[in-house]
This record gives structure tokens, sequence and C-alpha cells, in this order.
């Protein structure tokens, strides 16, 4: 083999290689989008904890990424930065109690035996057959084949299942557009029943219920902090007997960086958030430190 034969092999294998190391280090461009609004049904019986009095729909939007369906969501998005973004999720729970789910399978079942078949019909008896003749008009209780639910009733049977599937608020998510990872936030004490989050860059301000469910605490939380950066107690709150909403929605200021919480029936109160920590507001009393029940 020539000399030139020789440098023309080695420079097409040196230029797939180095192609072949440039596929490998670009990152796969990943495709995440919500979807269109629509509106389901919703209540306080399906979801105690996140249904407003009298409230009856809930609108939902689909997350996908690369065309995959990977969570439903509620609510407007928000932008933490240029690439990633934070929404609330919402479950489709089944709902059907025990009984119900077995008194379903039972009736499908009973339905699926027997139900005819097209390769081994029923055999006739020959009075049945003499007793049938051409143009002769079936029985009132002739008109639905033996075995074969009606319109009606399948139609009800459908309707039946899917009543026993609700809505019901979650958590919120945070969404990387470029690697299409979906991570759940743990915000702490948070309530899907009372925290109303209101967002400004990385920060979740919302109005918090302690594990035990006795206190209520106003809560500045940070995506990437581990503890919140607010967590001073409200007042204390009463799980069976409480106002609805138990706190407005909170306010943010941005120099100084503040957010102030409006808890119902109590005068409003605000912080200077740091990275890091709070403090009160000037001119506002400095709360004790206590140790959350």
């Amino acid at each position: 083999m020539s000399k030139c034969a020789i440098f023309s092999v080695v420079a097409l294998a040196a230029a797939m290689t180095a192609l072949q190391l440039a596929s490998a280090a670009a990152p796969r461009k990943h495709i995440v989008i919500l979807g269109a609004t629509r509106k389901v049904a919703y209540s306080k019986a399906d979801d105690p904890a996140g249904a407003a009095p009298g409230e009856t729909e809930l609108k939902v939007r689909a997350l996908m990424v690369d065309g995959v369906l990977k969570e439903w969501t509620t609510g407007e998005a928000h932008d933490v930065t240029d690439r990633s973004f934070v929404v609330r999720r919402v479950i489709k729970i089944n709902d059907a109690l025990p009984e119900e789910n077995a008194s379903t399978g039972d009736k499908t079942a009973a339905g699926e035996k027997c139900a005819p078949s097209a390769k081994n019909p029923p055999s006739e008896k020959p009075e049945d057959s003499k007793m049938a003749t051409a143009g002769s008009k079936p029985a009132s209780g002739d008109k639905a084949t033996a075995g074969v639910k009606p319109a009606s009733a399948r139609a009800a049977s459908t309707a039946a299942a899917a009543s026993t599937w609700v809505w019901q608020r979650g958590a919120w998510l945070l969404v990387d557009r470029v690697t299409g990872h979906i991570v759940q936030l743990k915000l702490p004490d948070y309530d899907p029943g009372v925290s109303q989050v209101v967002w400004f860059r990385d920060y979740a301000a919302y109005c918090g219920v302690t594990p035990s469910g006795k206190s209520l605490y106003a809560v500045v939380a940070q995506v990437a902090a581990r503890k919140a950066v607010v967590s001073k107690k409200l007042s204390a709150f009463d799980a069976e007997n409480y106002p609805s909403p138990v706190c407005g929605l909170p306010e943010w200021q941005r120099e100084p960086l503040r957010v102030i919480f409006h808890p119902t029936g109590k005068d409003a109160v605000s912080f200077e958030v740091v990275p890091g920590a709070a403090a009160p507001a000037k001119g506002e009393a400095k709360q004790e430190t206590e140790t959350k029940e």
C-alpha cells in the first residue's frame, strides 16, 4: 500500500474518532412541554386536604418529556432559572373501596363467561329452532343477547368505574428543561390544604403546618437549601376547625428582599430574607425561637 493510501486511511480513522467523541460529549436535547389545560371534576369530598369549599372543577395539564406523559400538573408554572421551572403536581387516585373493586371484577368476569363464542355457538334444541320462524318478532326479553350487556348497562358500568378515580393536589416539582429530569421538592412544613405557595426567584413563601398539626408557621424555603430560610410561628393551629384560607397570599418585595405574610384574622408579619437566614423587618418585635412540636 502506498504512503498516500496509508495517510488517507489514518486521516479517515482520526476523523471518525473525533466525530464519535464529539457526538458522545454533546448532551441529548430533550423536549419538555406543558400540555393544554383541561377541566376535571373536583370537590372537597374528593380532596379534603386540598379543595376549597364549593370548588367543583380543577384545571390540569400534562407534563410531557420527549412526547411521553410524566406527570399531571395544576396551576401556573414559575421559571426558577433559564433552564428550570417549578410547577405543582396533581395526582389521580383510585378511590374505590375493596368491596367495590371486587364487585366490579365479579361482574366483568361473569360477563366474559356468559358471552357466546363465535367459534363455538351455543347449541339449539330442536323445539327452539321450530319455534323461531322466519319474520317472527323476538320477545321483549330477547332484545339483549344472552351474556352481553346492553349499551345502557355498559355505559353505567363505565361511569361507575370512572367515578372511583379522583384528583388531588400534591407537592411541587422542579423540572430541568435541558436534561428532562423531574424532582419532587420537599418543602418544610408544607401542607397541601393550607399552604398557598408564592414563588420569587428560587424562594417559596407559604404558611406551613408542623408535623404535629398544632402550629401554623411562616415559611420561606429555598430550592437549593436543606433548611427553611424563614420558619417562624404565627399562631396555634386547629386541624378540625380553621378558616379558609388560613393565610392570604404572601407578598414579595425586592429591595430589600422582604416577604409579608397575612394570617387570617391577625396582623401582617414581614421578614427580611437573607440567603441562609432571616430577620424580622425593622420596627417589628423579634420573635422568640421555639422548638416545633
